[in-house]
C-alpha cells in the first residue's frame, strides 16, 4: 500500500520543520498521538532518532517503535518500523510555496509474511481509506496548531 496526503500551511519552511522534528511535544498537538517515549537521541543529528510512539488507532491504541533513517534538514525525514509482519515506511517533507509551506505525508507498507500479504490483498483498500484519514488528520492537527499562532 502506498499513500501521499499533503497540506498547506501559513508558515515558512523552517517553522514547520521546526514542529514536525519537536518529538517531545508533538502529543501535546497531535491528537491522535498518547504517549512518545525516546529510545534513542544521536546527538547533532536525526539519523538514527528511535522513538516509541502510542496512538489510538481504528479506535484502539497501538504502539510502534520507528526510527528515522534518512532526512535532509528542511526538506524531509524519512521513518522505518517493523510490525504485524510488515515494514512501514514514511516520509514527512517539507517545500515552499511562496511564503507557505507545503507538508506531505507519504506512507509504504511491504509486507513481509504470508499473512501479511494475504491481510493486505483482502482488506488493503479499506485499511487505505482509513490510513490517509488519519494521516491527512495529523497534518490538519500540525496545521492548527501551527496557524493558531
Amino acid at each position: 500500500m502506498k499513500l501521499s496526503v499533503f497540506v498547506e500551511i501559513e508558515k515558512p519552511i523552517e517553522e514547520v520543520w521546526n514542529a514536525i522534528i519537536d518529538f517531545e511535544n508533538c502529543s501535546n498537538y497531535i491528537e491522535s498521538i498518547i504517549k512518545l517515549e525516546i529510545i534513542d537521541q544521536p546527538i547533532d543529528t536525526l539519523l538514527g532518532f528511535k522513538w516509541k510512539e502510542t496512538r489510538v488507532m481504528f479506535g484502539k491504541e497501538s504502539s510502534e517503535t520507528m526510527w528515522i533513517t534518512d532526512y535532509v534538514e528542511n526538506e524531509y525525514y524519512q521513518t522505518r518500523a517493523e510490525s504485524h509482519g510488515s515494514i512501514y515506511i514514511s516520509r514527512l517533507s517539507v517545500e515552499g510555496v511562496g511564503e507557505n509551506t507545503k507538508l506531505t505525508m507519504s506512507f509504504t507498507t511491504e509486507a513481509q509474511t504470508l499473512i501479511a500479504k494475504i491481510f493486505s490483498v483482502c482488506l488493503g483498500f479499506m485499511v487505505k481509506g482509513s490510513m490517509r484519514k488519519a494521516v491527512f488528520k495529523d497534518l490538519v492537527d500540525i496545521k492548527n496548531h501551527l496557524e493558531s499562532h
